[in-house]
């Protein structure tokens, strides 16, 4: 007999997990809209690496009754950020392994859930196995990305090469109306850290 083809994206879930057959594949950024908006805009979709993923069933046999359900699940993207420390680009890998058990209805898996470490979710012939896909890697996404080494150091002082025009310019009273309207951040923050223009940072009013 053929083997049953499971597709991802309207899958019965309970069938793949019985089966205990592994599955594996590949998605480009732009199938995965929730996960690309965190893309820079300037980086093409195209040009990222297609997201690694893989998902197999299990069944867990049981001393009484039915075994149990569960999906082990995981997946990789190397994904561009904009570095938060230097503001230049910064390519960082995403992982995530997961188990998660599956059962008939909701009140099990709420009652389960209350319970377990692990997820609980419920049984579907039409389950979006890609959607939970997208779902773990943007939980598993850097909060605040970053080099471990950033290929030029932030400028952050007044001190630094570059910075002191942009400082001059900044202390200069602008009330919106200049060419640009727009102040360095870098140079309104090197101003806060020597006081601000009233000679006080802590005045608050």
């Amino acid at each position: 007999m053929k083997p049953r083809q499971h597709q991802p994206r309207k899958m019965d879930i309970g069938a793949f997990i019985d089966s205990e057959t592994p599955l594996e594949g590949h998605s480009a950024l732009a199938d995965l809209a929730r996960l690309a908006e965190g893309v820079p805009p300037e980086v093409p979709q195209d040009t990222v690496a297609p997201v690694q993923w893989s998902a197999q069933g299990r069944l867990v046999p049981q001393r009484v009754g039915e075994p149990q359900r569960w999906l082990d699940l995981s997946a990789h993207a190397d994904l561009p950020w904009t570095c938060q420390r230097c503001l230049q680009p910064v390519t960082l890998p995403v992982d995530f392994e997961r188990s998660i058990r599956f059962v008939a209805d909701e009140a099990l898996a709420a009652e389960l859930d209350a319970d377990m470490d692990d997820d609980v979710l419920v049984i579907s012939r039409s389950f979006d196995l890609l959607d939970l896909v997208e779902d773990e890697l943007i939980m598993a996404s850097p909060l605040v990305p970053r080099h471990e080494e950033c290929p030029q150091p932030p400028r952050m002082s007044v001190s630094d090469p570059g910075v002191d025009d942009e400082s001059e310019e900044a202390d200069t009273p602008d009330d919106g109306g200049g060419e640009s309207g727009r102040k360095n951040p870098f140079a309104v923050l090197a101003q806060l850290k020597k006081g601000g223009p009233n000679g006080s940072s802590g005045d608050k009013s």
